[in-house]
């Protein structure tokens, strides 16, 4: 480990591996994106054939870069390391759906989801007690373990697939999932979050930056479900780590109604047959094009304002308890 080689303290050690986070990422994108499977375009999606043909599956790349940024410049510990193997997984399952001919099964995404909310939730709670402190209220709850795991599971696999459902326009989940984690760093330096995470944070952060440095609209090349997953349960298990894991809903507003709306509308009509938001496209973001006009350019900017605003309202109300 660098670490060992240089005092892993040190500022600039921890300046040196932001910039290696995203120079990285940008050269492994450059030298690999290539040769990533190729999209095939989605007709159920508001302009997804003008993708067809993109590399396709360029979470591999930034997620594989953050993992080895934060083995070599985080003093990551056996907790830390699960997560970063939970991510890992994620990132996996999401590449050889995207690699794949035939796009997995629903029911088979969401059970893998299943297995590995299950092995985040149990971790966390394993080295972080079950303690929920809502810091917009300023109130403390101790939960029963088994409560806490449930609650925990149900938000992992959710933020997973919120995130998911929310890729779809260049630089939108990108851009949301910078803002999000970068609330949640905010938001967990005033709570006292343990250092070494809140640093993985920025190499996370800075990673997402080297990838929509080639996602910008018009993109060359896209995140797929390699990206979108593993962005979702570092999210999840970042709002956790702040003590304070309903901060999710404020500081992941946007990615919570644009994808978790079709997530919905989905689960309802297939189990219960109630059809609702029938005038409605999903994930919002093909509403707002669709219907409403918005460029894709105007879908990542609004978007991105509107979780800006809620954000700073939720880093106030924390700051204020």
């Amino acid at each position: 480990m660098i670490d060992y080689l240089w005092n892993s303290q040190s500022p600039l050690f921890a300046f040196a591996g932001i910039l290696f986070a995203f120079i990285c990422t940008c050269a492994a994108i450059t030298k690999f994106g290539g040769k990533l499977p190729r999209d095939m375009g989605r007709d159920y999606a508001v302009d997804g054939k003008l993708s067809a043909g993109k590399p396709r599956g360029a979470g591999l790349i930034f997620i594989m870069a953050f993992t080895v940024s934060a083995i070599l410049f985080a003093q990551v510990n056996l907790e830390l390391m699960i997560y970063l193997a939970m991510v890992v997984v994620e990132m996996l399952t999401g590449y050889l759906d995207d690699a794949s001919d035939q796009p997995w099964g629903d029911y088979k995404k969401g059970f893998l989801d299943l297995i590995v909310s299950i092995i985040t939730a149990v971790t966390f709670i394993m080295f972080n007690g079950s303690t929920i402190e809502f810091a917009t209220l300023g109130v403390c709850v101790t939960l029963p373990s088994a409560l806490y795991c449930i609650l925990a599971v149900i938000l992992i696999w959710f933020s997973i697939n919120v995130t998911n459902c929310s890729d779809g326009v260049d630089g939108l989940s990108g851009t949301l999932t910078i803002i999000t984690l970068i609330t949640i760093y905010i938001i967990g330096q005033m709570r006292k979050m343990d250092p070494v995470f809140a640093y993985m944070i920025l190499l996370f952060v800075v990673c997402i930056l080297g990838y929509l440095w080639y996602n910008a609209t018009p993109s060359v090349l896209m995140m797929g479900d390699a990206g979108s997953r593993a962005m979702g349960i570092f999210i999840a298990v970042a709002a956790m780590k702040t003590g304070s894991p309903v901060i999710y809903i404020l500081a992941a507003i946007v990615l919570i109604f644009d994808g978790g709306a079709g997530l919905v509308k989905v689960f309802l009509l297939r189990f219960f047959k109630i059809h609702i938001l029938k005038n409605v496209r999903t994930p919002l973001h093909d509403h707002v094009r669709k219907v409403s006009g918005w460029s894709n350019t105007q879908t990542v900017f609004r978007f991105a304002i509107i979780q800006v605003v809620v954000s700073a309202a939720a880093i106030y109300l924390v700051m204020m308890h």
